[in-house]
Parts: C-alpha cells; structure tokens; sequence
C-alpha cells in the first residue's frame, strides 16, 4: 500500500511480550468429554503431528514505534481450542519491510503453551513511524500466512488524513462476514475499529438471522466457562472473511456486552442466571481471559479495554469499556436513569477520559464508544413498530422513552462528560458508535430537551450491525420497509438525528482530514449469502469546528 502520510526516522529493535501463564488442569477425562464440542471450532485439517496456524494471524494497537502481534498455534490434533492439552511449543516470528520478508527489522521467538490456549502475542517496539510491515510466525518448521500491519504516525507528526474501517456486532450463525472482505479488499486502511460484539454468547439457534441459523457456531451450548468462551473466539478465527481482514491492517477493538453475555453490567447480565450458569464473577473473568488470549488488544487499566491511542497531530483515540464498570441497568430494583448514583462509565474512567479530552492537542478527539451517547426518543411510533424497537433495544414494551442499556440509561455521566466538553471548549469530538444493528448520523446535543435551541457538544457516527438482526429482522419484512416508516417519525422525534437507517447490514469507513471528519456508510446486499455485494449508500461528515453533522454525496 502506498503511504497517505509522511513518517519520520526511528530507531529499530523488538520487546515480544509472553503470554501470561495460568495454571490449567490437564485431566484426561475432561478432555475426552470436551474433545467432540471443542473440535467443531477447528477447521478441517490432516491428523498430523506438525504445528498448524488454523486461525490465522493479526495485528493490533498501532503505536508510532510498535504493533502488537497475535496468533494461535495448534502445535497437535488434539491441541484444539479450550481443551487445556498440547505440549509447549516454540513459535518465531518476524518483522520486514516487504511483503518477502527480505527485509528483516526485528525477529524473535516465545513459547505458546496450554495455559493461555497456545495463543500468541508480541508486543514489537522499534519500528518507524506511518509505515507499512509484514510479518510472519513459525513453529515446527510451519510457516503461518504473511500479514500486513501499519505503525501509527509519530506524535509531533503532520497528518494528512486517516482512514479507518468501522465495524461492529458480527454474529455467526446470523451470516457471513462479508463486511470483512470488502475492507480487507480496500488497500487503503491505516486500520480497522471493531465496536464491539466481536463474539456473540448464545446457545446454537438463540440468536439467528430471523430466528434461522445460517451456519451453526460451536459450542453449541451458551457459552459459560473459559474452555467455552474459548472455544467460541476460536470458531469465529476460522472465519475466511475475519481471516482476510485481519491480514490486511491491524485492528483496534474494545468490547461490548456479547463478548460476556446480553446487556451486561459490572455485577451481572440479562443473560446470565446466578447459580444456576455459576457465578457472575466466574464467567466475567473467564470471558475476559479468553479475549485477551484470542485478541490483539493490549490489557489496560485493571484489565479492561479502556485506553488512548494517538495518531500525529490530527486525531488521537479514546477507547472506552461500557461493561466491566457500569450500574445495573435502570428497572424497579436499580433506580431511575437520573440517579446521579448510577454510571455507565465508573468514576475513574469518567475521569481519564474528562482529563485526555481536555490535555488533547490533537485536531480531532474520537471515542470509540460501544452504545450510543445521543438521546433517543420513540416519539410517536405505532405500537407495531414501538414493540420489536423496543425488543432490539431491551426495553420494557409498555413504553418508555430512554434506551436504558445505552447512555441515555445513565443521564447524569452523560451530562457532566457533555458539560465537561462545552465549559472547556472542547471542540471537534466525534463518538464512533456499534451496538444498535442501525446506522445513525447524530449531533450530540447538550440538553436534548430544548435542541436545537441547546447547542451540540459533539457528533456521533453509528455503525449498523455487520450480520446481527436488525428490526426489519425483527419484524420479519422486506428489507427497507421498516426504514421507511419509522425514520421519519424519529427523525421528527429527535431533532438531533440527521439520518437513521434501521434495516441494513453493512460498516463504515471513516476519513478524517483537518478539515472534516466523515463517514461512509455500506450495505451488504445479503448477510446470508457468503458472495454478498457491498454498495455505499449514504455519506455525512461533521466540519472542523462545527460540532455539526451535514450530509455530503461523495464517499472518498
């Protein structure tokens, strides 16, 4: 790929970071019970002894000197995913300028055991700033495939632009990943943002594409324990469209509730029943593991996703975790939306992400945001459309005009964060959103109540989802007949929503020049068929400055 923006000299070197080791118990029974289930996450390979790369390999958290890289070994046949068993295995990896790997800039080596489900991570350092790597991992004398991967610009550096991939919600038995391939076959993303639902928690035909299961997942149960969570992420690595994407440019992802279990919370979720599915502090623990195994995500502050990325003097990266700290959603037992005691984000990252976008120096301020910060009324909705609306959103169907899941469920962070921006004079912040299975281009304003007399703090981008059902999906009908009524009437509604599709499936690509930042929206023309066709059907971007979001007709 040619290089939309200038990088500076920095000097070369490695630092590979081992994965953590965790005591496992390899009893042979388990494995024997665990072998059946387990195998259906593995795609079909030869009964041989010689290591295998069956989940291909990927990049992630690009920094100006480094790149975080991941892969999974399965050193044995019987070393599948989540089973706990294979011997330690020796994998080396190394770093080039070309695609031939003539080039070398760094090499190493490190050692993928059991105890971190023989998944591998090497945290490179030493790079170049704004430039292209490829690199490739070796066991046993078998070579994994050649990835590409990219360093983000140096800190002081002039930025052109950035063009980022914007995707979220992928559920396997619902479709196929096409929104994969079509970015993967882009050739011009300095990297890819993965909103969240990375995974999807459901026993087999849960949760499907209008209730019919496309492609059956493994394990075929809900997932619970660590050899289960496990298990999912490592179907869904087989993926070729997930494969193809993750080869081509690495990713930065933060997580949602399905990569635990449905509107999850910091003591709890919907879809989870103490007791009788173990503790809560089990599998919220168990879950987090196998991300961090499987994902090539840095842990954070106390293990969780929230952390800040920069890219030069043009944009840095706020990326938020939604889950590990939020409140009870609001409901009879855990008070109203604008208890002040209640929080979505917990003090602590409320307050870092207050003090980042207040030190920025950068031109843009983007948050990576997993459900939607702008307010959302149902305003005057049919009660046929009201009812599966508020099914998708989780919301009681007697009526209530808050979506309590996302921010709108906690007002009071939601006031002292756009407070906090409009006292400060905190310009140009952009939230990019996943979560809703629609797209939505929204100002973000102050007091929805009286906009638009109220001024806008911000502007939000939201993906639709990449396969997950969506309320035409709900309802059962056409495709854009949906749409069709009810955007009008939430448009009218909510003053500050510009555009609102509720019926695709797709992702976005997001262009950002000192001047404007813009997303472009894609559909898929079908989520079931593996061939889908991707089309750019509409545009909006918000000017530096403005705090406003307009629509533009051109995708870049």
């Amino acid at each position: 790929m040619t290089s939309r923006y200038r990088s500076s000299e920095a000097s070369q070197g490695l630092n590979s970071l081992s994965p953590r080791r965790r005591t496992v118990v390899k009893a042979a029974a388990a494995t024997a019970v665990l072998a059946g289930p387990l195998a259906a996450a593995l795609p079909a390979r030869a009964a041989t002894d010689a290591p295998a790369f069956l989940h291909g390999v990927a990049s992630g958290d690009p920094l100006p000197d480094g790149v975080l890289l991941w892969t999974r070994v399965t050193p044995t046949p019987d070393a599948i995913p989540g089973s706990g068993v294979g011997p330690d295995t020796q994998v080396s990896w190394v770093v080039a300028r070309d695609k031939a790997l003539t080039t070398v800039v760094a090499q190493g080596s490190t050692t993928a055991t059991a105890a971190s489900d023989h998944t591998v991570k090497a945290d490179i350092r030493g790079l170049e700033p704004a430039t292209d790597y490829w690199f490739r991992f070796t066991a046993g004398g078998t070579d994994s495939p050649v990835a590409r991967t990219r360093t983000a610009p140096a800190a002081d550096a002039a930025v052109s632009s950035l063009r980022f991939g914007v995707v979220s919600c992928a559920n396997w038995e619902a479709g196929y990943f096409s929104a994969y391939r079509h970015l993967a076959a882009r050739n011009d993303l300095d990297a890819w943002l993965h909103l969240g639902d990375y995974i999807y928690e459901y026993k087999s035909g849960e949760y499907a594409a209008r209730g019919k299961v496309v492609r059956p997942h493994a394990p075929a149960n809900e997932i619970l324990t660590l050899a289960d969570y496990r298990t999912r992420h490592a179907k869904y690595k087989t993926d070729p469209d997930l494969q193809a994407l993750h080869l081509k440019a690495p990713v930065v992802a933060i997580w949602d509730d399905h990569e635990f279990a449905d509107n999850a919370w910091s003591g709890g979720a919907v879809n989870h029943t103490e007791g009788a599915e173990g503790a809560w502090t089990s599998r919220q623990a168990a879950a987090k593991q196998a991300y961090f195994e499987w994902m090539p995500v840095r842990p954070a502050i106390a293990g969780t996703t929230y952390r800040r990325l920069r890219f030069g003097k043009l944009a840095d990266l706020s990326l938020l975790d939604l889950r590990s700290f939020r409140s009870q959603q609001a409901g009879t037992a855990s008070g109203s939306v604008d208890d002040p005691d209640r929080t979505i984000t917990g003090r602590a990252q409320l307050d870092w992400l207050k003090a980042g976008l207040k030190a920025s120096d950068t031109k843009w301020r983007l948050v990576g945001n997993s459900v939607m910060i702008s307010p959302f009324s149902f305003g005057s909705l049919s009660a046929d459309l009201f009812k599966p609306l508020a099914k998708l959103l989780g919301l009681p169907q007697e009526g209530i005009a808050a979506n309590t899941d996302q921010w709108d469920g906690y007002t009071d962070d939601r006031r002292e964060l756009l407070a906090h921006l409009r006292s400060n004079a905190i310009g140009n912040t952009v939230f990019l959103t996943g979560d809703i299975h629609m797209a939505w281009a929204n100002d973000v304003p102050v007091d929805a109540g009286t906009y638009p007399l109220s001024a806008s703090a911000a502007t939000e981008f939201v993906i639709t989802s990449v396969t997950s059902d969506n309320l035409d999906d709900i309802v059962k009908v056409p495709e854009g007949t949906v749409s069709a009524i009810a955007s009008p009437v939430i448009k009218a509604a909510n003053r500050h929503v510009h555009w609102v599709d509720t019926d695709r499936h797709g992702y976005g690509v997001l262009d950002i020049t000192a001047d404007r930042a813009q997303m472009d929206y894609y559909v898929l023309s079908d989520r079931t068929s593996p061939n889908a066709t991707s089309s750019w059907v509409r545009s909006y971007r918000t000017r530096s400055g403005t705090q406003k979001i307009e629509r533009t007709y051109d995708p870049v």
